[in-house]
Formats: structure tokens, C-alpha cells, sequence
């Protein structure tokens, strides 16, 4: 989330013409997934995935696991009629998204403030919203003018429905015009750092509490010359009259700047003030609280299959060593106990001594039956002599999916099994509303994996699918998982295979595991490690002249990644201290035999990617 993309456009809020809404918005298509370039995907294009994405879409392939169902009454709080309240049932703020590329941020700072929030399509019928039972309603902003031939706009109920409503940046012009205001395109327009004030005597409602005057961040090109009836005006700067509008009688409130975004410091606190002072919205939306009511669902739901088919209700779930399928299957197993059993597919590709936590952790202290399948040398066998990187993709992904499926159907010989956990989160909810956006769904079209068993048909349970990926640790924490496999940094897939540049070899992966091992320690010693979306060694197919004890060599290339990212779209280049770049090198070539040389990767994302293959 990067504002100062929007800066430079030329048409209204979060313009067409900066990179960010280019990628999102372009000519208002559909959105698709992006590939590993930042290029709207096409088939054949790997496209972006969180850790534990690709190990999923291995598994639907496999498994022939059906589509989840997820009906307008699927949301936290447990399965109950539409109509009737539930004490488990958090409140709801529903952000409808007009193709802003803010829109998933507006919904985490909802949730942030301990408000359950869901982003919503800007077409949604009122009905629709309306079971849901909102609290509050947020418009986003969005690329269109309001005037515009097909400016999206939302389901006309929405302004008498009773349910306050906060309009951003284009959620207030279309707010003002849809009741009888009028935009026009700015004589100057505002992308950018500005000033505004408030001009009620005594800020109130959305302000209360803060400082007349405030920075903020604006990105329009039409502004409000004349506002509803009703409305009063509650903010200014030079060149915007109404960079706030309020109508309380109705409920419907309105600002011009963008209070998610950290360029506008006291955002929160609008937020806040929106959404606990005016909707009343209550704060229950807690790590533990999800758990409690999460848990009970999956048991209920569980039980009920069991009773209706006879069965014992079993369920399995494959850990990829990741955050998501780890929570996802901690939270399960609260729920269910022994009839869920864990499959971990050792395929020789992770960090050192990930396996070794995997197992304490969910064999020894958790308790949990626990299948770990040492298949590193089926691994190895298939990878020999394979350099290009998407065979490597394809080959790790068709191995588990044999790996994962002989195990599936060893375990059911029994016992059927009726349920596949997977660590789906709200992102790829969201996506997977139109087709061309799922990661799977794409990953899927590389693997195409006949002859597996028609009774290996199971039913998806997905713990996680109303968490951000930061709630997602929120929760593993709450549960007790350790912080080294909750906090851990994003890991592909494929693993270390995708990390060598080349063949991948037994030589070749403890090289590239003894000198990661350094990166992450030293990066850990300097309490960095947090602070940095994803830091790792690359083995490269380079080998270069040095000297060593008076003797020539002619050894190994390491390089070195570390970047910051809010959400992996896009990355900097980490700027480490001189100091731990020198302790890291110093130690990779003096403890890592056959490498003579350490060298660091500076690019940024875009136009590079975060891993090298």
C-alpha cells in the first residue's frame, strides 16, 4: 500500500493513470491474479501466491476436493439462520469496494479497531447487506468520476436504509451527487500530502477529540461545489471546501482525504470515531473470541456430518510448514481432537531444522497425530538434472500430490475420510469471486494428475477463511503455537529448489541450508528479523576466483536477499546495516565450505521479483 503511487494522475481519486491503479484497475476489467511480474495474469503465468497457496492447490487437484460452499451466511459466529442473532456473532462493517486500491485496507484498520469487517463488490444488493446485519457501511474510493457513463454506484437503498455511512474520497462525491449535490472536475486538483481543518466550532462526530488543523492524504480530481440538503460542511482545505460533509440526522458522513492510509496520521482515530462512537459498533472481534467461536462451529459442523452419514468424522490436513496450515489445523484440532491427522510431506526442500520444530511442535506439545513422510529422496530423484524453474514448480507439485494422496489413502483403509483443512484466508475469499483471480485456480491448470482413487472426495473446512494474514498470527499466538513458526517470514512452496539457480542436488541444498541458516541468524541477532518482509540466501549458478589460507579457489556465489513489503506486491530493498552485511558475509564463507563469495541483491519490486525464480 504504497500512497504516493496515486501521486502524478491526472483523473479522480486513485486515478487510472498511476502504476498501482494501472495494475488493479486497468480499462476496469475484471480483476485477475498477477503473475510473478506484476503483469495481469494469463494462462501460463505463475501467479502470486502466499506460502501455503500452492501446497493447497496441489491438494484440490489431488483430492478432487469440491469447491467450498460459501453461502451469504458463512461468516464468523457459527452457522445461524439468517434473521436471528447469535451471542458469538461479532458486529459487522461492510466496505463496498469502487475499485479502490485502498479497499482490503480499509477493512484491516476495521478490524484493527477489534470491528469484524467485510469487503463487498460496490453492486451488492441491499438485500444482500442487509443480512449481514450491518452496523456500518464504508464506500470506498475508487478510479471513476461520478459523472461518468457507467460510474459505479452502489444499490440506491443503501442511503435509506437507517445504517450510518461514511463516504472516501469517491464513496463522498458519489454520496453528494446520488442525493442531489454537484461534482466537477477540480480547477486543482490534490494527490498528495495536505492540510485540512475542521470547521465545526467543537469537532465532533468523526473528529472528536483531535486537533482542528491535521495532515492527510488526498487523492482526487473532481471536487464537491455543492452539497446535498441536509448536509453541513465539517472540513476544508485551500483548494476543497468541502473535504467534509455530515448529515447525522441520517447518519451519513463524508471525507475527501484518505484516513487508512499512515500518510494521514490520526486516521485511526477518524476510523475509530466512526465506527464505535457514531455506529456503536461493538469491540469483540478478538484473536480469542474467534477462536472460541470457530472452533465450536467446525465441531458442530463435523458432528452433524458424522451422525448424518455414520461416520466418525475424520479429517486431515496437509502442514507445508507454513503459518496458515499450521493455525488451520492447531484450530482444528481443538475442535475435533484424535479424529484429525496431520500430514507432512518431508520433501528435503526447507529451511534447516524446520522439519525438526514441525514435529515437536505438533507431535510433542500440541499432541496431535502426526504422519511425517520422509520423501526427500523421491524428491531429489525427480529434480535431477532440471534447471528451469517452473519445471521445478511443476515436478514438486505433482510429487506431493503422489506423496500426499498414497497417505490419504492408506489412512482411509478404515476409516473414510470426509474432511481436507486448508489455510485459505480472506484475500483469497475475496478473489475467488470471479474465477480468474483464485491462485489455485491458476496453479491448477500446471498440474493435471490422472488416475488418483474417485473415492478420495473430501469436504474443505477452511478455519481461516475470515482472517488477514495478520489476524491469521494473532490467532496461532493466542493458541500457543511458538512464535518461530507464527512470526516466520513468508517461504515458498516449493521451497529451497526455487532459492538454487540451477539443478538441484543434495550438495547443492545443505550449501544453500547452512548459509541461510547464517542470514536468518544474524539478521535475528540484530533484531531485524521483524522488521523485514523476507530475508534469505540464493545459491547461484556463479562460481568465482578467491583466496583462501594462500591457496586459490574457485567456489560457489551466495547472494543475499532482504526486503520490506506490507503485502509482498510490491518490495524495497532492505537497507541493512554495513555491520550485520559484514558479520553475514564474513561468516557464510569462513562456515559454508565451497563458497568463496557473498554478494547482495539490491533491487527493488518492480521491476525484480522477491525470489529469483
Amino acid at each position: 500500500m504504497t500512497p504516493a503511487a496515486s501521486a502524478g494522475a491526472v483523473r479522480n481519486d486513485e486515478a487510472r493513470d498511476g502504476p498501482a491503479a494501472r495494475d488493479d484497475h486497468e480499462d476496469r476489467a475484471p480483476k485477475r491474479g498477477k503473475t510473478v511480474h506484476g503483469e495481469l495474469a494469463n494462462a501460463g503465468h505463475r501467479v502470486l501466491a502466499s506460502d501455503d497457496a500452492e501446497v493447497e492447490a496441489y491438494l484440490e487437484t489431488a483430492l478432487n476436493a469440491p469447491p467450498p460452499d460459501r453461502t451469504a451466511s458463512d461468516r464468523p459466529g457459527g452457522a445461524v439462520p439468517r434473521g436471528e442473532s447469535s451471542a458469538s456473532e461479532p458486529d459487522t462493517v461492510v466496505v463496498l469496494d469502487f475499485g479502490s486500491q485502498y479497499a482490503q485496507l480499509i477493512a484491516r484498520r476495521i478490524r484493527e479497531l477489534h470491528v469484524y469487517s467485510e469487503l463487498m463488490p460496490f453492486d451488492t444488493p441491499w438485500a444482500e447487506i442487509a443480512r449481514r446485519r450491518p452496523s456500518a457501511l464504508i464506500l470506498s474510493g475508487g478510479p471513476a468520476s461520478v459523472y461518468d457513463t457507467g460510474a459505479p454506484r452502489p444499490d440506491p437503498a443503501i442511503w435509506a436504509s437507517g445504517v450510518p455511512i461514511l463516504g472516501i474520497c469517491y464513496g463522498l462525491q458519489l454520496m453528494a451527487h446520488q442525493l442531489g449535490g454537484e461534482v466537477i472536475p477540480a480547477t486543482r486538483r490534490e494527490y498528495g500530502p495536505a492540510h485540512v481543518t475542521f470547521t465545526d466550532a467543537t469537532p465532533s462526530g468523526l473528529f472528536a477529540g483531535l486537533d482542528r488543523e491535521q495532515p492527510v492524504w488526498m487523492s482526487h480530481g473532481d471536487s464537491i461545489v455543492r452539497p446535498p440538503a441536509g448536509f453541513r460542511a465539517t472540513a476544508q482545505t485551500d483548494s476543497t471546501p468541502y473535504a467534509g460533509l455530515t448529515d447525522s440526522e441520517r447518519g451519513l458522513y463524508g471525507i475527501q482525504f484518505h484516513p487508512e492510509v499512515v500518510h494521514t496520521p490520526r486516521g485511526r482515530d477518524i476510523l475509530r470515531n466512526f465506527v464505535v462512537g457514531v455506529a456503536g459498533a461493538r469491540q469483540t472481534w478478538t484473536a480469542a473470541n474467534f477462536i472460541e467461536s470457530t472452533v465450536s462451529e467446525i465441531r458442530s459442523r463435523v458432528d452433524a456430518h458424522a451422525r448424518a452419514t455414520g461416520s466418525i468424522g475424520l479429517v486431515i490436513c496437509a502442514l507445508s510448514g507454513g503459518v496458515d496450515s499450521a493455525v488451520a489445523a492447531a484450530l482444528v484440532h481443538r475442535a475435533v481432537g484424535d479424529r484429525l491427522t496431520c500430514i507432512y510431506v518431508d520433501h528435503g526442500l526447507m529451511r534447516k531444522r524446520e522439519s525438526e520444530l514441525l514435529r515437536i511442535t505438533f507431535e510433542q506439545n500440541l499432541g496431535m497425530k502426526l504422519v511425517m513422510v520422509d520423501a526427500r529422496e523421491r524428491f531429489l530423484a525427480r529434480l535431477r538434472s532440471i534447471e528451469d524453474p517452473e519445471q521445478k514448480r511443476k515436478i514438486i507439485g505433482d510429487e506431493f500430490i503422489r506423496v500426499f494422496e498414497e497417505q490419504a489413502a492408506t489412512l482411509s483403509r478404515d476409516s473414510p475420510i470426509d474432511f481436507l483443512t486448508q489455510g485459505t484466508l480472506y484475500p483469497d475469499v475475496i478473489e475467488s469471486t470471479t474465477s480468474d483471480t483464485k491462485a489455485a485456480h491458476k496453479i491448477k491448470s500446471h498440474h493435471n494428475v490422472g488416475g488418483l482413487p474417485a473415492d478420495l472426495r473430501f469436504t474443505l473446512i477452511e478455519p481461516l477463511r475470515h482472517l488477514f494474514k495478520d489476524e491469521v498470527r494473532a490467532v496461532g499466538l493466542e493458541l500457543g503455537l511458538p512464535e518461530a513458526m507464527v512470526l516466520r517470514q513468508p517461504f515458498p512452496g516449493p521451497g529451497l529448489a526455487i532459492r538454487i539457480i540451477g539443478e538441484v542436488t543434495r550438495e547443492r541444498l545443505d550449501t544453500l541450508r547452512e548459509a541461510d541458516w547464517i542470514v536468518i541468524d544474524e539478521i535475528k541477532a540484530a533484531n531485524l528479523y521483524r522488521s523485514l518482509w523476507q530475508s534469505f540466501a540464493i545459491l547461484t549458478p556463479v562460481r568465482s576466483v578467491g583466496v583462501m589460507g594462500d591457496l586459490r579457489t574457485y567456489a560457489n556465489v551466495v547472494a543475499i536477499r532482504a526486503v520490506t513489503s506490507e503485502d509482498g506486491m510490491t518490495a524495497d530493498w532492505a537497507k541493512l546495516p554495513y555491520e550485520v552485511l559484514a558479520k553475514i558475509s564474513s561468516r557464510i564463507v569462513n562456515e559454508v565450505p565451497g563458497v568463496n563469495r557473498v554478494v547482495y541483491d539490491i533491487s527493488s519490486k518492480p521491476p525484480a521479483t522477491i525470489e529469483w525464480e
